[in-house]
């Protein structure tokens, strides 16, 4: 008699990702064969064909990881990682293609665009207006 049919409550999912975009948030899902949580305690969490869902709201990014994890010791990756950081001084941790995306929009060099990164850790918007 009231509508709105059968029982669990929850809204239609093509409905919540209108409203959602009614309210500026983006979602896209993400094709992730594999997801590594490192904890502070040493271990991993490891998630195999997970469904990842990418979430923007005004700038903010969130994810959502839905899948079961295996726990595991994260000695062998903190090997690798230790490699990482033994390399240039983090210029690794910024992606190329954000180094890209500053040098367009700001019109710096590629190593201006890259300290200007790092000094903002990473945020490209920051970056930008720090060069112009």
């Amino acid at each position: 008699m009231f509508g709105g049919g059968g029982g669990g409550g929850g809204l239609d999912p093509r409905k919540m990702q209108q409203m959602m975009k009614q309210m500026g948030i983006d979602v896209d899902d993400i094709d992730a064969e594999e997801v590594i949580i490192r904890t502070a305690d040493g271990e991993e969490l490891v998630f195999d064909a997970p469904d990842v869902t990418r979430m923007d709201a005004r700038g903010q990014h969130t994810y959502q990881v839905v899948g079961d994890a295996e726990t595991r010791e994260a000695s062998g990756s903190s090997e690798s990682a230790g490699a990482v950081e033994s390399g240039s001084s983090g210029a690794d941790e910024i992606p190329d293609s954000d180094v890209e995306i500053v040098v367009q929009q700001s019109g710096a060099t590629e190593d201006e665009a890259r300290e200007a990164l790092e000094a903002e850790n990473g945020d490209l918007a920051a970056a930008v207006s720090r060069l112009k």
